[in-house]
């Protein structure tokens, strides 16, 4: 928390259970929490944007691999 660039202020993915399916919409969650200011005691001071980056496939029986990288600024 206290580096120049923070990364997974929250715990990560694995800290939540890293449930399929949700875990695209959690990491937006957080960055959304953290642009506002609402991330409680894990807030980065002063966050003015945020990148998500996200990976899946051969889940459930499905072929290939998508990645998703989303950056929000305020």
């Amino acid at each position: 928390m206290g580096g120049a660039q923070p990364v997974n202020p929250s715990g990560g993915l694995l800290s939540r259970g890293h449930p399929l399916g949700a875990t695209g919409t959690a990491q937006i969650a957080e960055i959304v929490w953290q642009l506002r200011g609402q991330a409680g005691e894990r807030q980065v001071p002063n966050a003015k944007l945020g990148m998500v980056e996200t990976m899946g496939g051969g889940a459930a029986g499905m072929q290939g691999n998508a990645a998703v990288v989303t950056v929000l600024a305020i």
